[in-house]
């Protein structure tokens, strides 16, 4: 089976059971995998002590960087030479572009990444450019693209401000308890939300040098009905009615409020940069705040532009005359993750790198306010985030994982922060007893139905993998028997689908989700033999592949015929080891899995992983973390040498 194949029904056997005969891996040549793998990931690490991979997505992240410095005025032609390249190298053979490797067509992304060529000179009777177009048409044209995409347009004159939905930025004025506030929406949706406010409020159009009308589908010229309201009956002629409110308002605001509006997104933006220039770390909120702050006047040499424009630099990949952008960095969850592996690996604590680790790990605790309050105002500041600097936004994954490591690999000095992170973590639980990402109780679902919310999710509730962790960083502590951990481990009984699988909000997919919640489980003190672990073990074996591993296609996020199925891939092969190693599973399913890894890596340690495997927004946007295919298979190896060789 191939990720491009199209969808077997769900009911479809797609792979072969447990009774498979087993590959004959000799213990020797998983031990040699794993010392070729362990050097590896050492000689990955930075002087400082980190680690961090590249973070791969699509090339919205490049067309948009392009846009950007076209709408400020700061375009370079080394930038755009460069950066066209790149996007013309990730284009198909069928002339679109994808949002993660083998993935479907993605109408806003070629749509994005063809109007980035246009504006780098390719001219559209290219037989490239023809091609794009041909799809974009097809797939009904720019007014069936995403409304992010419709925004950007907009800017150039593409696009009519009148045929969008409407973002007023007084929505800053409302109070926290009252709905759809700034602080329903996830950490990443708010920070994206207030400069789109700015920018809608004061319409801006700067023509670009070209028109595009070989995007425009016949008779299409207003976008499609918007998602709103269809999950919830009742609340689309709601929704609708409130969207012709504000459009009637956009056109005669209160001036005073609008200006006082106005500022007051101003404000809220500019004390939400961080040190290195960016936003939360992440492209969104980053991009659209430089233009909502230009729109209000601060000028490219204003400090606070200068400095954002400088730190992309820092996320910019140049290689072979290319030029590529990472929407964020990973270098806190890198390197946790590969403390682990290592310590997995039998690295003792002492050893060299994980002292400089620790060490480094340890600096990067986040010991000031931030948005996290609103909800837990009384809670003392700590934890961790996933960046190199997003003070404002610790996050209870990387938290629960930095206690993993510190606790296996940080010595005594590491205690206080522990301490600290504990105390943090705990605090961020929500009302059911599970654990989101960045807020606690983040889960107005109302917030999904607005028309200008279909990029992805929007709000932040509770997911099985981040309870996981936090179970499992619970249990490593000592608190397995706390009321704290028992709730979390009830939530996550709760979560499990019928099938015996846990969906996977942070990577793909179930395989994720199952790969996480059944070590956590095992943690807390669930016996291997209890009818939750049993159902997890037999969706894992009946979801391996032919060839030993595992994969789940991105695709299973919208269509379930594709959950557990999917070309294998190393990272995914290593979740689901990890849950049958924690399980006590010994039999042909584990050797079958160690077997893929041992005869699948390259003569220098690692392997090779195309497939995206993480999640950003499911459904919409996905990453290709480049060390995941690297420190889940040390782990994994570490933990069959150990415990779990038959």
């Amino acid at each position: 089976m191939t990720a491009t194949e199209p969808a077997a029904p769900a009911t479809a056997p797609t792979t072969t059971g447990p009774t498979a005969g087993p590959t004959k891996t000799a213990g020797t040549a998983a031990e040699a995998a794993l010392d070729a793998a362990r050097d590896h990931l050492l000689a990955l690490q930075s002087p400082e002590g980190w680690w961090k991979g590249e973070l791969q997505t699509n090339v919205t992240m490049d067309a948009e960087d392009l846009l950007l410095r076209e709408f400020l005025g700061v375009r370079t032609e080394r930038d755009t030479l460069e950066a066209a390249r790149w996007i013309r190298s990730q284009q198909r053979e069928d002339g679109t572009w994808a949002n993660f490797h083998g993935g479907p067509p993605e109408l806003s992304t070629t749509t994005e990444a063809y109007v980035a060529l246009r504006l780098a000179g390719d001219p559209p009777d290219a037989a490239h450019m023809r091609r794009a177009a041909e799809h974009v048409r097809g797939a009904g044209g720019i007014a069936a693209t995403r409304v992010f995409t419709r925004f950007w347009l907009a800017l150039f004159g593409q696009w009519s401000w009148d045929d969008l939905p409407v973002v007023p930025p007084e929505m800053i004025y409302l109070p926290r308890w009252f709905p759809l506030n700034v602080y329903d929406f996830s950490c990443w949706a708010r920070q994206t939300i207030v400069p789109l406010t700015v920018v809608q409020a004061t319409r801006p159009v700067r023509p670009l040098p070209f028109d595009l009308a070989e995007l425009r589908a016949p008779a299409a010229s207003k976008a499609a009905p918007s998602k709103a309201g269809r999950a919830l009956p009742g609340w689309s002629e709601a929704l609708g009615a409130l969207d012709r409110v504000l459009h009637a308002y956009e056109r005669r605001p209160l001036r005073g409020l609008r200006r006082s509006a106005l500022r007051r997104a101003g404000e809220w933006i500019v004390a939400r940069q961080e040190p290195d220039g960016s936003w939360g770390g992440i492209q969104p909120p980053w991009v659209y705040s430089l233009i909502a702050l230009n729109l209000l006047g601060y000028g490219v040499d204003h400090p606070v532009v200068r400095r954002g424009l400088a730190g992309l630099d820092r996320f910019t990949i140049r290689e072979n005359g290319t030029r590529r952008l990472e929407a964020c960095q990973s270098p806190v969850w890198d390197t946790v993750l590969a403390m682990i592996a290592l310590a997995d690996a039998g690295v003792p604590a002492e050893h060299p790198a994980l002292a400089r680790a620790a060490g480094w790990v340890l600096g990067e605790e986040v010991q000031g306010p931030g948005d996290w309050q609103v909800r837990r105002p009384a809670l003392p500041p700590g934890g961790w985030s996933f960046e190199f600097d997003n003070d404002f936004y610790p996050d209870v994954d990387d938290t629960a994982e930095v206690i993993l490591a510190l606790g296996r690999a940080g010595g005594p000095e590491a205690g206080p922060a522990i301490e600290r992170g504990l105390r943090w973590m705990a605090g961020m639980v929500s009302a059911d007893g599970g654990f989101g990402a960045f807020d606690a109780d983040n889960t107005r679902a109302l917030c999904r139905r607005l028309p200008f919310c279909d990029f992805g999710e929007v709000i932040d509730p509770p997911s099985a993998d981040v309870t996981a962790h936090a179970v499992e960083a619970l249990c490593a502590q000592g608190l397995g028997d706390s009321a704290l951990c028992r709730r979390a481990v009830e939530w996550l009984l709760r979560a499990q689908e019928q099938d015996g699988s846990w969906f996977g909000r942070w990577g793909a997919n179930h395989v994720y989700g199952t790969g996480s919640v059944v070590p956590a489980l095992v943690a807390a003190g669930v016996r291997p033999h209890k009818p939750a672990i049993r159902r997890a073990v037999g969706w894992l074996e009946r979801h391996q592949r032919e060839d030993g591993g595992w994969g789940e296609d991105l695709r299973s996020y919208r269509d379930p015929a594709w959950i557990g199925r999917g070309e294998s891939t190393p990272s995914q092969t290593a979740w689901a080891l990890l849950a049958l190693l924690a399980a006590g599973e010994r039999g042909p399913a584990v050797e079958r899995g160690v077997g893929w890894l041992v005869e699948r890596q390259r003569p220098d340690g690692t392997w090779d992983e195309d497939h995206f495997t993480g999640t950003g927004f499911p459904g919409h946007f996905y990453i290709n973390y480049h060390l995941y295919r690297l420190v889940f298979p040390v782990s994994a190896l570490g933990r069959y040498l150990r415990e779990g060789r038959s």
